[in-house]
């Protein structure tokens, strides 16, 4: 029987499911990781802008795309490279209703002309894993992103943002 492929032992396994993350459903999945309630908001840290990419997910937003990823930053520096804050941001229903719950900030360099870019795998997952996990860690971030971030979760949804009180204080904003 030497054409029998070898069965593979069964190691660590999770499903990533796709359900409204909204919903208040709980029952189904146990041990699953839904990604559905994540999204990557990425801010310019030169221009203050705040895009949402969810892209990002997977390593393909616009700005990591076409680029080679390193973990020495002077290779990515240089006149053409820009600088940003990756904002993982994680919305849950609660009893108010839907609510921004946890947040992760990292940082990011790219350069498109090396086609290089900075970044520290460790700490983007961290940042992942804080959001999922209901943390709110944006120290990382200036002022200026700050404000284009709260900005950003406004416009975006205005009644997830009122309904968000552990966010805005994590963000400075004053009631």
């Amino acid at each position: 029987m030497a054409d029998e492929k070898p069965k593979k032992k069964p190691g660590f396994q999770f499903n990533i499911i796709k359900n409204d993350p909204l919903d208040g459903h709980r029952g189904q999945n146990f041990g699953s990781i839904s990604l559905e309630n994540i999204a990557p908001i990425y801010i310019n840290i030169e221009t203050k802008e705040a895009v949402l990419d969810i892209g990002g997910l997977h390593g393909k937003a616009e700005v990591e795309k076409r680029v080679k990823w390193i973990t020495d930053k002077t290779e990515a520096e240089g006149e053409d490279a820009k600088e940003y804050y990756l904002v993982w941001i994680a919305v849950e229903r609660k009893e108010v209703g839907p609510v921004y719950n946890g947040a992760g900030a990292c940082y990011l360099m790219v350069n498109k002309e090396k086609r290089r870019g900075y970044k520290m795998m460790h700490e983007h997952v961290n940042s992942l894993d804080d959001a999922m996990k209901g943390r709110i860690k944006l120290e990382l971030l200036d002022q200026g992103s700050k404000d284009a971030l709260i900005d950003f979760l406004q416009q975006h949804n205005e009644e997830m943002w009122n309904n968000s009180d552990r966010m805005q204080e994590a963000l400075g904003v004053q009631s």
